[in-house]
């Protein structure tokens, strides 16, 4: 059972799930019955490897063909739970990455009694140069050491306006990471402080529309999630509705500014408030860098 959240969170999450409410219902009703059933039964399951080569100039050439896995938004607790966490790891395991990111929405309400199953399914996540994460609007509701201290007893570094300096034998690159946008103080200057300039970074930020933000600074990638994509998409519509922070950018690869600065934004793995998918699959992402 999901516990309630606080009276104030409470209040803005009953008036951001009426307006999505609203809006997906519209959307929902042009889709026949069949289609509403597989929506809800059939597509929140059916994982989707997104397999792309991102070009980045400033990759050392040493560094070529490093490999990122990212998931996100599995909002654990609703829909989605420590068992189905331990088969995403196994095919992420099967992908043998170099790096694994972890984007935002851990959790949905709280972690309960089932954080020791999460964080073993978490520590099963294999990585040759490490795994790293970043918060979520929702891994706030029951606070944020919480879900951090279960993303690191899985084995992640949670990245909260700080970065981490990656070492491989050919050569070193960096991974930053910034609070959420809607419960957090992200602070881009305080995570790349000890970042040298020239050097590739990763960014890792779970609101996508950061980007307007992380453009003017000497970052090369960011990874995204929290727009699902919108979950509901419709033919020759697209997405229903997105939630703030997740309106600008909502899906896929995005090229911004003159220096080659790329934005990917996920869709999600698990559901939030409502548990359809329609058109808009998880997605687990496998990512090859390389010299452009």
């Amino acid at each position: 059972m999901i516990p309630n959240p606080s009276p104030r969170k409470r209040k803005l999450t009953r008036r951001s799930f009426l307006k999505k409410a609203a809006l997906i219902v519209l959307g929902t009703m042009a889709i026949p019955p069949t289609a509403l059933a597989y929506a809800r039964y059939a597509e929140p399951k059916w994982l989707d490897i997104v397999r792309l080569k991102l070009e980045a100039p400033r990759l050392p050439q040493a560094l070529n063909g490093l490999t990122v896995v990212q998931f996100s938004d599995t909002h654990l607790g609703f829909h989605y739970n420590a068992e189905d966490l331990e088969r995403l790891a196994e095919t992420i395991n099967r992908l043998n990455p170099d790096l694994v990111c972890f984007t935002g929405d851990l959790i949905d309400y709280a972690i309960g009694a089932d954080g020791p199953a999460y964080a073993e399914a978490l520590g099963r996540m294999q990585a040759k140069l490490g795994k790293f994460a970043v918060l979520g609007n929702h891994d706030y509701f029951s606070g944020p050491a919480n879900v951090a201290r279960t993303l690191e007893a899985g084995g992640f570094r949670t990245l909260r306006n700080a970065a981490s300096h990656v070492q491989s034998e050919s050569g070193m690159f960096w991974v930053a990471g910034v609070e959420d946008m809607w419960h957090g103080k992200p602070d881009i200057g305080k995570a790349l402080e000890k970042v040298p300039k020239d050097a590739f970074t990763l960014l890792l930020s779970h609101s996508p529309d950061f980007a307007d933000t992380a453009v003017q600074h000497p970052v090369d990638l960011q990874l995204s999630g929290h727009s699902h994509g919108g979950q509901v998409r419709l033919p020759f519509y697209g997405h229903v509705v997105t939630p703030k922070f997740g309106k600008k950018y909502v899906i896929g690869e995005y090229a911004l500014g003159a220096n080659h600065f790329r934005l990917y934004v996920n869709r999600g793995i698990g559901v939030s408030q409502h548990p359809i998918r329609f058109l808009c699959r998880p997605e687990l992402t496998f990512i090859t860098l390389q010299r452009g």
